[in-house]
């Protein structure tokens, strides 16, 4: 492991790995297991987790868009991907590219069976999302009939899962409603599957269903933010292993002297004397504006320096006072300590924002390969 010279994202494959194996040991050994890998794999290098995922033994991969599940063919991953918000326009390259859609709507349906004929598709696979109380994709318990006149009267399609998705399973305090969404898909299922002509297979959990509610696993999970190495909670944290570990470099440190203001809008002065360092990163790199001020923290050998002032598009600084550091020395902005979350909950936000948030001008260092 490398000292950074430069603002970097270190992605380590041994803690994705130790991070499924973890998740895994929860599931049923026959359990299948879907990486959610969107977002350019929550921030990180979605080609280089698609890959060690695939390497591990993930049954399945999931993309937001089809544009994202195309990169990760032309890079050579073969293992399924499910397409979760397929949009019309894309269903062309969704074909060629042998990815498979989410279909939530009849509109959706008949968008993709329209394109499906045209091309002389045969049982092309496709996965049903169906809406338990997330509201946000998916068609009613009501559609169930109609749906499947369409899907029992073409030969195009093939529906390979059906699904649905959580909406508070990481607060305990929504234990009945989560457990009313786990009954509402069982309902819709066990109508639907019967009147189908294929058997499908089911999922429902997300990282914080597998750890919370691992008796509703069906037949495959999804898990994101687990395979990152956050569970949603402290005590499973501890179990997990943060995959990315952003870290930068003191470009500059100055003394301070008392009454003096440090970066745009004078937004910090300094009622005593004190001694900053500044990096380069800032908010064209992901850490917004909401960080500053004192809502974070980096660690510089080994010590908690405070953001002072206002963040700038390409620089922070932080206040080391007491810290034995010099120009040059390594910066973690998050990764072990300060982790993700722990840095973006000083901001009221969470890590999934702070790790998708990254620039992807922020140089990818993968290690552990």
């Amino acid at each position: 492991m490398a000292k950074a010279d430069e603002t970097i994202l270190e992605i380590d494959l041994l803690a994705l790995e130790h991070n499924y194996r973890f998740l895994k040991s929860r599931l049923n050994h026959d359990t299948k297991f879907l990486g959610v890998v969107k977002a350019f794999a929550y921030g990180s290098d979605s080609v280089a987790i698609a890959k060690k995922l695939e390497a591990i033994g993930a049954d399945y991969l999931a993309v937001a868009y089809v544009s994202e599940g195309m990169a990760l063919r032309e890079a050579g991953i073969k293992t399924r991907i499910l397409v979760l918000h397929p949009l019309p326009v894309s269903f062309e390259n969704l074909v060629a590219y042998n990815l498979e859609p989410n279909i939530y709507s009849p509109k959706i349906l008949a968008n993709f069976l329209e394109v499906a004929k045209t091309k002389g598709l045969k049982q092309y696979p496709v996965h049903l999302k169906f809406n338990t109380g997330l509201n946000r994709l998916g068609f009613g318990g009501n559609q169930i009939n109609d749906l499947c006149d369409v899907l029992n009267n073409q030969n195009e399609v093939e529906v390979v899962s059906v699904f649905s998705h959580l909406a508070a399973s990481e607060d305990l305090n929504e234990r009945e409603f989560t457990e009313n969404q786990i009954a509402t898909f069982r309902s819709i299922t066990n109508t639907l599957v019967p009147k189908l002509k294929q058997e499908p297979m089911l999922h429902l959990l997300n990282t914080s269903g597998i750890i919370n509610y691992a008796d509703a696993q069906f037949d495959m999970v999804r898990s994101g933010i687990g395979l990152y190495g956050f569970g949603n909670e402290a005590i499973i944290d501890q179990q997990l292993k943060p995959v990315a570990t952003l870290k930068t470099v003191i470009s500059q440190i100055h003394t301070i002297k008392e009454g003096q203001s440090i970066g745009y809008n004078r937004a910090y002065k300094a009622d005593e004397p004190v001694i900053t360092a500044t990096l380069p990163i800032g908010h064209a790199d992901g850490i917004g504006r909401q960080y500053g001020n004192g809502k974070a923290y980096v660690t510089i050998n080994g010590k908690k320096a405070p953001i002072v002032g206002n963040v700038c598009m390409d620089m922070i600084m932080v206040n080391v006072t007491g810290i034995d550091c010099e120009e040059g020395d390594e910066v973690v902005v998050f990764g072990a300590s300060p982790t993700a979350e722990q840095f973006a909950s000083g901001a009221k936000t969470i890590s999934y924002e702070v790790l998708t948030g990254i620039s992807q001008r922020v140089t990818r260092v993968v290690i552990g390969n």
